[in-house]
């Protein structure tokens, strides 16, 4: 569904369980793309609501796992090297390699 909402969502009050649906399939791919989701679900409630804290929380967390990834599995072997992060200290830059803020414009 890439960053589109899904309709029933969009007819009612945001709730924490909406938030935790989109945030169960978090992974670094996708981490990125769910934090925008979330941002934009999120964008019209108060500060207070316990929706909106919860996924300015995850917001934080997807980031992270977007730019620094995770570590699964066994380590690399022997004469091998590991993938470098894309938040690496001497990583490619250009374009698009800053960290980007959530996009919550409506699509």
């Amino acid at each position: 569904m890439s960053q589109a909402e899904s309709p029933d969502r969009l007819n009612r009050d945001v709730t924490v369980d909406d938030v935790r649906q989109l945030m169960g399939a978090s992974t670094p791919h996708f981490a990125l793309q769910l934090r925008n989701r979330i941002a934009r679900l999120i964008d019209p409630l108060a500060a207070d609501h316990p929706a909106r804290r919860l996924g300015e929380q995850e917001i934080a967390r997807l980031t992270a796992l977007g730019f620094d990834g995770e570590t699964r599995g066994h380590h690399a072997e022997a004469g091998m090297r590991t993938l470098r992060s894309v938040t690496d200290h001497g990583a490619i830059g250009g374009p698009g390699s800053e960290s980007p803020a959530p996009d919550t414009s409506p699509h």
